[in-house]
């Protein structure tokens, strides 16, 4: 397949997000004559570029693994005033724009190619000349990601130029439930059958098919037509996004965690040890489900029990896929966050207990999460103040919601060390 459409994407970060399914997904609409992506690893853009600017993604089947080739694209570096300027009138010329870099506070830095300056310039010349109009995509795990990103941005235009930039770009918000990795490991890569980046490149991107994206309403005065046509736009996208940070993440931590108790290396090893699907399910459901449809009954068939139901099964199906080969310790990586308070392990439970129902489970989750940072929590009778209200502080919770997640945790790091004491038995029977 090659370039043949009239419209122009940029992106910033070339990750397995980025390169996945935002450059993937315009280049096999046919809708885009150039793509371009800001990176700022120095090894990713050579390597790239000796490539002529082609790479390669994996993308986890259900049964099987494919390999497509994507390109050509530009790939630009920041740290490069040339760079830079080629950026900024790539932004200029621009139909669609996608963030997906690590998080929001990724997107203002000091340097020169801070990714909201580059923005703030290139949307600039795009009002300027009366460029196309463009929405932005802010892929970044957050409920206002993009409201952020906009607030970034409009603080480095001048007065005069906002609302003319304003009436030509929307700021939109992005559930993304596709997941993904980059493979670092050689010998995963060989023994997986993986297509590296680029053939001298020795990283592999491996992303699942999975295309259902959720994003906000692109809402100019007059229609606005997307050349990434698979997304699918949402009136009121919150409840949706709290259906993937409370339902899709929670149960995808808590799964990690019962994994990493139990010193397995791979999430899809769950199914060989007892009772852990269906705890996961339960959860997933009774805990996550019930909590949000009772808070937006009547949204949307998600939040029927038929629907989370279905929603439950098919996600918890697709986090055991062996082709995707998930990581114990990818899942688990960045517990502290994991932990806050309005992440989503906490996060969940107090949804949960904001409507009436108890969350045994993902408080066993926490309590596992908690057994990564101090094993020591497994041989006490309860868990030092110091361990996990640090995390919490910048919330400034009630003392009294958190005495009671608190309390919930200390109950299931006990019930977690009796699993472990009674040699793990059938995870599901023994929670009940």
């Amino acid at each position: 397949m090659t370039l043949t459409g009239t419209r122009t994407y940029a992106g910033f970060g070339f990750g397995a997000i980025q390169s996945g399914l935002f450059l993937y997904e315009a280049f096999r609409s046919g809708a885009f004559g150039r793509l371009v992506v800001a990176e700022v690893v120095p090894e990713v853009v050579s390597a790239v570029r000796r490539a002529e600017g082609n790479y390669r993604v994996n993308i986890a089947y259900r049964d099987h693994i494919e390999c497509v080739q994507v390109g050509p694209i530009e790939i630009l570096n920041p740290a490069s005033e040339a760079d830079r300027r080629q950026l900024i009138e790539a932004i200029a010329q621009a139909d669609e724009i996608g963030t997906a870099v690590p998080s929001v506070d990724y997107y203002v830095s000091r340097k020169p190619g801070s990714l909201h300056r580059l923005l703030a310039s290139g949307l600039a010349q795009k009002a300027a000349r009366r460029g196309p109009r463009a929405v932005i995509y802010a892929a970044e795990n957050h409920n206002h990601a993009a409201e952020i990103l906009e607030q970034r941005v409009v603080g480095e235009v001048s007065p005069a130029q906002r609302e003319t930039i304003h009436s030509q770009v929307r700021y939109l918000n992005t559930v993304i439930g596709k997941m993904s990795q980059v493979v670092a490991d050689p010998d995963e890569i060989i023994r997986r059958g993986l297509a590296t980046i680029t053939p001298d490149y020795g990283r592999a991107f491996l992303v699942e098919s999975f295309d259902r994206i959720l994003i906000s309403k692109a809402r100019f005065d007059e229609a606005f037509e997307r050349g990434i046509r698979v997304f699918e736009e949402k009136d009121n996208l919150l409840p949706f996004e709290e259906a993937k940070l409370y339902g899709h993440n929670a149960t995808h931590a808590l799964a990690g965690y019962i994994g990493a108790m139990r010193g397995v290396q791979r999430v899809h090893d769950l199914r060989e040890i007892p009772g852990v699907v269906p705890f996961l399910r339960a959860a997933f459901v009774h805990e996550s489900g019930e909590a949000l449809i009772r808070r937006h009954h009547g949204m949307d068939r998600l939040f029927t029990p038929q629907g989370y139901s279905e929603y439950a099964d098919d996600l918890i199906e697709r986090m055991l896929n062996p082709f995707l080969m998930d990581t114990i310790e990818r899942v688990t990586r960045d517990t502290e966050r994991k932990l806050a308070w309005n992440d989503r392990l906490i996060g969940v439970m107090r949804l949960a207990l904001d409507n009436g129902i108890t969350p045994r489970r993902y408080a066993l989750g926490a309590a596992a999460a908690l057994a990564v940072l101090d094993p020591s929590i497994l041989e006490n009778e309860t868990i030092p103040d110091a361990l996990l209200k640090p995390l919490w502080s910048t919330a400034s919770p009630l003392q009294r919601e958190q005495d009671i997640v608190l309390g919930l945790i200390q109950n299931a790091a006990q019930q977690l060390k009796g699993w472990r004491a009674s040699g793990f038995l059938d995870l599901d029977s023994f929670c009940r």
